[in-house]
């Protein structure tokens, strides 16, 4: 029972993992939280049934059921970076030298204005995955891993470990580590600033896309609200790990997870969304930097 739900809570924490890193490091380069990445997340589930549908009406489903999925995530992928380098330009960059309450509210009404468009489009009723995953499973030890929960728990892994390939070994991750630093400095050593946050935006909404596929297939159901709570318990895995810290990103939301399956399987199911919550109170209470945060000191 208890490997179980430390299985069931490490394939929710891999996908908080994946979609708290758009919020640290969006923040690790602008001081920005982007409430509208939640929402991003979203539009890729939703975005990966439309591509499905379509490919189903042009009968691509049912001759390559297989490359019409690979092709759908590919498209959520594109579409949903593309998003994310639109809203950088149009609701934070012309707000980038303005009080940081500004991009702040720019955010909040960014997230509103894609949920209601979704609603609107796409109906306030759920809409189910088309098609449905987990029929084969492996047993370990008494466990039951499905191969969808083995799935979402190796592309996290995967993804995770290489974006901090990326951002340790590349040139462009190098510009981004030096842009995090100093904006000024990056700048005047020839760095295109403007160019890596839209870089950074762009692989954060990629990442949210990935995280909002396997949510879908995973849960089989989504509604226009998701990105709403999903979005909530990310940032919150990015404030536990130390906003800002990539390591931090993914071992908050890994613990996220944890708590979140062992306290719906030990304490109750029905307060499992509270859990973010309570763990948000106690971090900021004991240690507002998290656990890889770095404390800074204001000078007066």
């Amino acid at each position: 029972m208890f490997l179980q739900q430390l299985i069931n809570g490490l394939t929710l924490g891999s996908v908080y993992a994946i979609i708290a890193l758009g919020y640290t490091m969006v923040y690790g380069i602008l001081e920005l939280i982007n409430f509208a990445h939640g929402e991003i997340y979203m539009l890729g589930a939703y975005l990966v049934i439309i591509f499905l549908g379509i490919f189903t009406a042009m009968g691509l489903t049912s001759a390559n059921f297989t490359l019409a999925l690979i092709l759908s995530i590919i498209l959520t992928v594109v579409f949903c970076s593309a998003y994310g380098f639109t809203v950088e330009k149009v609701a934070y960059k012309p707000l980038r030298n303005a009080p940081r309450l500004s991009p702040l509210i720019s955010a909040i009404g960014v997230s509103i204005f894609l949920q209601n468009f979704i609603m609107l489009t796409q109906g306030a009723t759920d809409r189910g995955f088309p098609y449905r995953f987990g029929e084969g499973h492996l047993y370990f030890l008494n466990v039951d891993i499905t191969y969808l929960q083995a799935m979402i728990i190796i592309v996290s892994g995967f993804l995770m470990f290489s974006l901090r390939i990326f951002i340790w070994k590349t040139r462009i991750g190098k510009a981004m580590r030096a842009t995090s630093q100093d904006k000024t400095m990056a700048a005047l050593v020839g760095i295109n600033v403007n160019s890596i946050i839209s870089v950074t935006f762009i692989i954060g909404a990629g990442l949210a896309a990935v995280a909002g596929v396997m949510v879908a297939a995973y849960y089989g159901l989504i509604n226009y609200f998701i990105g709403y709570i999903a979005g909530i318990k990310a940032f919150t895995a990015a404030v536990l790990g130390g906003i800002g810290s990539i390591r931090g990103a993914m071992v908050g939301g890994i613990i996220l997870g944890l708590v979140e399956g062992l306290g719906a399987a030990y304490i109750s199911s029905e307060y499992k969304d509270a859990f973010a919550f309570i763990i948000l109170i106690i971090i900021l209470l004991i240690k507002p930097s998290g656990i890889y945060g770095r404390e800074i000191d204001e000078k007066v």
